[in-house]
């Protein structure tokens, strides 16, 4: 079931018309080139989305960690960090739009909504 399609039976959500998507490795730059189209494009216009927080608050409240600790570069985030992992590519093989749905819940309304750190085939 495609996302889009999904998002078409809950009209309750009133999601964007356009979604761009921004893959790239870690530390690639992802988050410098999607705050400067922000910048082009303009708040009132448009907003970030970020696959990893869903992620991490997700893994944070099963697990009974601590959310902001995890959104941080710091030695706790590296600490879960391979479990976390493990645990995503899980929850996207088990529900491959699980995370991209919560960003849309939450990011819907702009008319331009940016994906700023899609990793995956399954991200897209």
């Amino acid at each position: 079931l495609g996302l889009l399609t999904w998002l078409g039976r809950r009209r309750r959500i009133a999601w964007p018309r356009l979604i761009i998507v921004v893959s790239g490795k870690r530390k690639s730059g992802k988050d410098y080139f999607t705050d400067r189209l922000l910048s082009a494009l303009g708040t009132d216009m448009a907003c970030i989305g970020r696959l990893s927080g869903p992620l991490k608050k997700a893994y944070a409240e099963e697990h009974g960690l601590d959310f902001k600790e995890l959104l941080s570069d710091g030695p706790y985030k590296e600490k879960y960090r391979a479990d976390m992992i493990a645990w995503g590519e899980a929850r996207r093989k088990a529900d491959p739009g699980f995370f991209a749905r919560l960003v849309l819940k939450s990011q819907t309304q702009k008319r331009v909504l940016i994906i700023s750190d899609a990793r995956r085939h399954s991200d897209m």
